[in-house]
């Protein structure tokens, strides 16, 4: 049975055959694939790790899309082309809501140090909002952002920024930034600041002791 059929970038319509032929969902009187579906569908096709990254971030962040949810539907169907999506998924169930936060997990897993909580909100004892930092290594009190340029150009955003950084360390705690273009061009040397930051965060907790 055919797939929903896809217009590709040349105008040329793909049609694919599949023994899991979606129920439709409807829009303004056409019958389209689920998101779900058109999602991995899509993913299935290309062949570079980027594209995959950032369609299934995308989903995830703006298409309201759960990653297991997600992950289901990608075991339920064919193996052909899911080496790729499947290894992207892993990091998005973990967690990871942008392209840049993939890349994050990437670095982290040449470190060696224990798994970070991902997206994690902290609040201090009276229950007051500190921050929701892209990574946080509860045992040492250290967070890990992942901080662009570009948000940071703008006087309200650096604002903000200060202010957050001034939450963390009235609670303690110790702040690592990243830029995430850093995270592709220099991964080894941000692996060795994240270790280096882990430890000296260790053994200011040891010294407190």
């Amino acid at each position: 049975m055919p797939s929903a059929r896809q217009i590709s970038s040349t105008g040329y319509v793909i049609v694919e055959r599949t023994t899991r032929m979606p129920r439709p969902a409807v829009v303004d009187g056409v019958a389209m694939a689920p998101l779900v579906r058109a999602v991995l569908d899509q993913c299935r096709r290309f062949s570079a790790r980027d594209p995959v990254r950032a369609l299934l971030t995308e989903a995830v962040q703006r298409g309201r899309l759960n990653p297991q949810v997600l992950s289901r539907e990608l075991e339920a169907g064919s193996d052909r082309g899911s080496a790729l999506p499947r290894e992207v998924l892993r990091d998005v169930v973990r967690g990871a809501r942008s392209v840049a936060e993939v890349d994050a997990m990437a670095v982290w897993r040449r470190t060696g140090l224990p798994e970070p909580l991902w997206n994690h909100e902290l609040r201090d004892v009276a229950g007051r909002y500190i921050g929701t930092p892209d990574g946080y290594f509860k045992e040492v009190r250290l967070v890990w952002e992942i901080d662009s340029y570009d948000f940071h150009f703008g006087k309200e955003d650096y604002a903000k920024t200060l202010d957050r950084n001034a939450r963390y360390a009235a609670a303690g705690i110790a702040v690592l930034q990243t830029l995430p273009s850093r995270l592709r061009s220099e991964p080894e040397e941000v692996a060795k600041e994240l270790r280096a930051a882990y430890w000296a965060a260790e053994a200011r907790l040891r010294r407190a002791a």
